[in-house]
């Protein structure tokens, strides 16, 4: 029998905790831009997510009754639902439109409140973010807010009771990636919530680094669905979720300027 002592596996939780919900999985999917429901569904699956978005203002969830509904492929009784306010661009409209889904969705909650400023951008208005916020958090409602990448911000956001924070990585659908790491880290080393990237991802190496920072998850919709093979970036993405969420687990090594030897020499006799 062998002496050497075997690895073991590392078994220890790390789950998601979300407006007092445990997730296992740390990446969020959107519904939108897929070419049908059943390759929703396919990346939907291959993602591993628990979590999906739904905009209440382009998606059926049973408002058409004569229209194809998302629920037919995204089980509410398999995932949680996140309704988002995806093309609103004053305070009001998103009020309306989250209030709509509670309506919808038998009381659901949990939402994704997003005001946009401008087509071209699709960037936050902040002041209209603001007040949306401080209407529906006194509604009873629990806030997943889509903001920019500014700390101070996102601790007001936090202040005023919402349950995540979602800063941008670069703005929607670019797929640029992560252009502001320090800002994005700041905002977690000060935060009491969960901070999940939103907006910006363009593949799996960002996913990851957006973990690395420290993020608790992150959102995407058009890296996958606008890859060229959507279901196979899916499973791309929670492996680059997976992978980054480890490394920052596991502490990297310090940046150095010069070369450090894998195997020192320092005690040894010739």
């Amino acid at each position: 029998m062998s002496s050497v002592m075997q690895p073991q596996p590392h078994t220890s939780p790390d789950p998601l905790l979300l407006a007092g919900v445990e997730y296992k999985s740390r990446l969020l999917v959107g519904t939108g831009k897929y070419k049908d429901l059943d390759e929703t569904r396919a990346a939907t699956e291959a993602s591993g997510a628990e979590i999906v978005t739904v905009a209440i203002r382009r998606t059926n969830i049973g408002q058409n009754p004569n229209e194809p509904s998302l629920l037919e492929v995204i089980s509410p009784q398999k995932y949680t639902l996140l309704p988002n306010t995806a093309g609103c661009y004053t305070a009001s409209d998103a009020v309306r439109t989250c209030r709509l889904a509670r309506e919808l969705l038998d009381g659901h909650e949990l939402v994704k409140l997003e005001v946009l400023g401008d087509e071209q951008t699709l960037f936050p208005d902040i002041i209209q973010t603001l007040e949306a916020t401080e209407i529906l958090v006194k509604d009873g409602f629990k806030i997943m807010v889509y903001t920019n990448d500014d700390p101070i911000i996102a601790k007001r956001f936090e202040d005023m009771g919402c349950v995540a924070v979602m800063p941008l990585a670069a703005p929607i659908g670019s797929g640029l990636g992560i252009r502001n790491p320090h800002n994005i880290r700041t905002i977690v080393e000060n935060a009491s919530v969960p901070i999940l990237v939103d907006a910006g991802v363009g593949t799996a190496s960002d996913a990851a680094i957006a973990m690395e920072l420290g993020c608790d998850g992150v959102l995407m919709n058009t890296a996958i669905a606008g890859a060229q093979d959507p279901v196979l970036m899916a499973s791309a993405m929670k492996k680059g979720i997976e992978a980054g969420r480890e490394a920052f687990r596991a502490g990297r090594i310090p940046r150095k300027r010069f070369a450090s030897a894998s195997s020192p020499i320092d005690g040894m006799f010739f």
